[in-house]
């Protein structure tokens, strides 16, 4: 049986056949001319995502955002790698937020949860996934993508990112560009995985430093490691206001 949420609401069975999401009748332009006359009470529905969400995560205390694909399987090296992540943030007294799914999130969400920390999880409305995973404890499922970017960042002191798809270069980037516009400070982001992410960080400098579309400043932001102790220690040194 396949759970389907559509923000915090629960469907299953016939009531799950639905695939159209929330974020898509926002965002779709085609059709009726109706988005006159719905678009601002959708206002509303939007604003209670926010305050949702600032309601549960305002006492949540230091907290690391660890990003990594939902189709890690769970004898894949990167899992292991991914709960270890989520247990020594915790031993460290941080929370573990992830994006509540499967793969690399459940394992993070699992090992922070095992050492007795906080697990937390934020879900978003999607045809193709469903539900939170069985690791988080406190969790919160979005319509709207945007008001779920906007807690991991305002909630998060810094971002661990194992490998992953479309959606973790879609958090890394949109990170990278508030750290860059110096929206946050002391905002270390991580890639753990150095055979996975060296490529990319090739091309950055290859192709967008010798384009001179970037800066080394843009790349300086960026830590390309294996060790899960460096990261976390990136992390501790950011919350002690040690990051240089």
């Amino acid at each position: 049986m396949k759970d389907r949420y559509t923000g915090p609401v629960l469907k299953r069975r016939h009531q799950a056949e639905e695939t159209e999401t929330t974020d898509q009748r926002l965002l779709d332009s085609r059709g009726p001319t109706d988005w006159v006359h719905t678009d601002p009470w959708r206002v509303l529905r939007i604003q209670a995502e926010f305050i949702e969400g600032f309601g549960a995560l305002a006492e949540l205390g230091p907290a690391i955002s660890v990003f990594g694909s939902a189709r890690t399987a769970a004898d894949h090296p990167t899992y292991a790698q991914a709960e270890e992540v989520g247990r020594k943030l915790a031993e460290a007294n941080f929370a573990v937020i992830t994006g509540g799914g499967p793969g690399s999130m459940e394992a993070a969400n699992k090992g922070a949860s095992q050492a007795g920390g906080v697990s937390v999880g934020l879900g978003i409305e999607l045809p193709f996934e469903s539900g939170l995973n069985q690791w988080v404890d406190k969790g919160i499922n979005f319509r709207y993508f945007f008001a779920r970017k906007t807690m991991f960042i305002k909630y998060s002191q810094g971002y661990v990112v194992l490998p992953g798809g479309v959606g973790t270069l879609d958090e890394l980037f949109e990170a990278l560009t508030l750290v860059q516009t110096v929206k946050v400070t002391r905002f270390p982001i991580v890639l753990l995985g150095t055979t996975y992410w060296r490529g990319l960080l090739d091309w950055m400098r290859d192709t967008q430093l010798a384009e001179g579309t970037i800066s080394q400043r843009d790349l300086d932001f960026l830590t390309l490691t294996d060790d899960v102790d460096e990261a976390v220690a990136l992390m501790v040194a950011a919350r002690n206001g040690d990051l240089s």
